[in-house]
């Protein structure tokens, strides 16, 4: 999934469970000199993250990009509300979906791609209890099928 140039920062990884997610896209992030240089040392936190759209932007809130060290007075608020950077008709895509009952905008992942710091976001409508027992029970028979295919081998 990572491509030439990528590292990645954050990852949401209950995303996928709770989630059906479709429509990913690769969105640009507002920081201050302190958040890219806090990223680069890897401190951050997409877990408890979501995006909204609020006054025809998107802001990224609830993720946390811990203080950097060495910035001294000048430190960034580690939960404040980062705006994203996508074009108009993408956003208004985006507001469509939200606007119907049980789609949100779940941020996968924040990477480094080429120096620049991005924000892998997906429309996700919540999973219902069964739905994540029923995946969890898909990935489970995988598992045993890859396990016996390997040891015929």
């Amino acid at each position: 999934m990572s491509g030439e140039g990528e590292r990645t920062v954050a990852q949401n990884r209950k995303a996928r469970h709770d989630y059906h997610l479709e429509g990913n896209l690769e969105v640009g992030i507002v920081l201050s000199g302190s958040e890219i240089k806090s990223l680069r040392a890897g401190s951050a936190s997409v877990n408890e993250a979501y995006a909204m759209i609020r006054d025809g932007e998107v802001w990224l809130v609830g993720a946390t990009i811990e203080p950097y060290a060495q910035a001294g007075m000048r430190n960034h608020d580690r939960n404040r509300d980062r705006k994203l950077l996508l074009h108009k008709h993408e956003i208004e895509k985006f507001r469509q979906k939200v606007e119907q009952k049980g789609f949100t905008l779940v941020p996968l992942r924040i990477y480094l791609k080429q120096g620049r710091a991005k924000v892998e976001i997906a429309l996700g409508r919540g999973k219902d209890t069964i739905d994540k027992r029923d995946t969890v029970k898909a990935r489970d028979a995988k598992r045993e099928m890859d396990r016996a295919i390997k040891e015929r081998r």
